[in-house]
């Protein structure tokens, strides 16, 4: 008797099966594509806000649906319907070394706006401190929502301004709005030695794409001119093996979402025997491959650091004996039909969440159908 009435008075419950497997691989696309070094050593996180900050609005799409049937999950279990409005929106992994003690979720000043959090789903007080055990390998993904009764603190009405100010009056740029725009180059830059940050650390982004085989190139003129926070912005090539991918990407975040999406759907593309004009590869001269080198020594200091926090724990060996450069330049294609029709999901949608101030899913217009 004494565990109910301790268990009611924690308010806590376990939802089972509230995303899908679909819903979940897609949300680990978007965090691997775009996420930052954290808050905590060893932690990185993607932000609503910080996705908008990098031209990745669009991105925002999927969490749209996923926020609805969390908040009525929170606002059914604890009998606050119509009363809650959402804080903070995030995905927070937790690398190789990562822990927190124990602790609850408004345990500052400034977070005691902070009601419940999610999945599981609990009060954001003392009457739930937890915490979160070292983690050995891998990446612990994790979906966090914070709810609050206090509106001033609604997440959605401070994105909806930040929306509509780069959005609203730029539908004729979808295009170039497609592409994203990396952030300052401290907020890839990880480093197990906070005290000494340049030292036997690597940028995230670039380690990312080379645990799954790809090199990063520059042009020699490029890479000389340019300092490396500069470099990020310019536009690159991949590389894999002794072959250079002819096409080029806009930035390292543009190429790393591409790579990203391919080993999400890599399954989706036939294995093809037949070179395309767009799949055309070079072969690496030794001066590439020293300028490769060279660079890769700058970005990713501690190669085996990189490899122990970002390789997957499950590798797919046979996806990576049948790598074919025809099948990721038809990625490339399907990653921009991806990226082209959540974004004119969020054009239709900005409209709706400008008039009632509130993010939800919205029925495509039709006369975007076919634009």
């Amino acid at each position: 008797m004494a565990t109910a009435e301790t268990e009611s008075e924690r308010r806590r419950v376990i939802v089972r099966n509230m995303l899908s497997k679909e819903e979940c691989e897609e949300l680990e696309l978007i965090h691997k594509s775009c996420s930052t070094v954290g808050y905590r050593p060893n932690v990185f996180s993607t932000t609503l806000s910080h996705l908008i900050a990098t031209n990745s609005s669009h991105f925002i799409v999927p969490f749209v649906p996923i926020r609805e049937r969390l908040k009525e999950k929170v606002e059914e279990f604890f009998g606050c319907e119509f009363e809650l409005v959402i804080e903070f929106t995030g995905l927070i992994s937790w690398a190789r070394g990562a822990s927190i003690g124990w602790h609850c979720d408004d345990n500052r000043p400034y977070l005691k706006q902070r009601h419940f959090t999610d999945v599981a789903m609990y009060t954001a007080d003392s009457r739930n401190v937890h915490s979160v055990d070292e983690v050995t390998h891998g990446e612990r993904l994790t979906l966090t929502l914070w709810f609050s009764r206090d509106s001033s603190h609604d997440e959605d009405a401070k994105l909806i301004s930040i929306l509509s100010q780069k959005l609203l009056h730029r539908s004729d740029k979808v295009p170039q709005l497609c592409l994203p725009l990396p952030a300052s180059s401290n907020m890839y830059w990880f480093s197990p030695n906070q005290a000494s940050p340049d030292e036997l650390g690597c940028n995230i982004c670039w380690a990312r794409m080379n645990v799954l085989g790809y090199d990063i190139y520059y042009s020699q003129n490029t890479s000389s001119a340019l300092d490396c926070s500069e470099l990020l912005l310019e536009p690159l090539q991949l590389a894999r093996g002794d072959n250079l991918f002819h096409q080029p990407f806009a930035n390292i975040l543009h190429a790393l979402q591409v790579v990203q999406f391919f080993h999400w759907k890599a399954s989706e593309f036939p294995t093809s025997k037949f070179e395309t004009e767009a799949s055309k590869v070079l072969h690496l001269s030794q001066s590439q491959k020293e300028n490769i080198s060279n660079l890769k020594s700058v970005f990713v200091k501690n190669n085996q650091l990189a490899e122990t926090v970002f390789r997957p724990v499950i590798i797919n060996e046979k996806e990576q004996q049948s790598f074919s450069w025809a099948n990721f330049s038809a990625a490339v294609t399907a990653w921009e039909d991806y990226i082209r029709k959540l974004h004119k999901q969020l054009l239709n949608s900005l409209p709706h969440w400008r008039t009632h101030q509130s993010i939800f899913s919205c029925p495509l217009d039709e006369s975007l159908e076919g634009t």
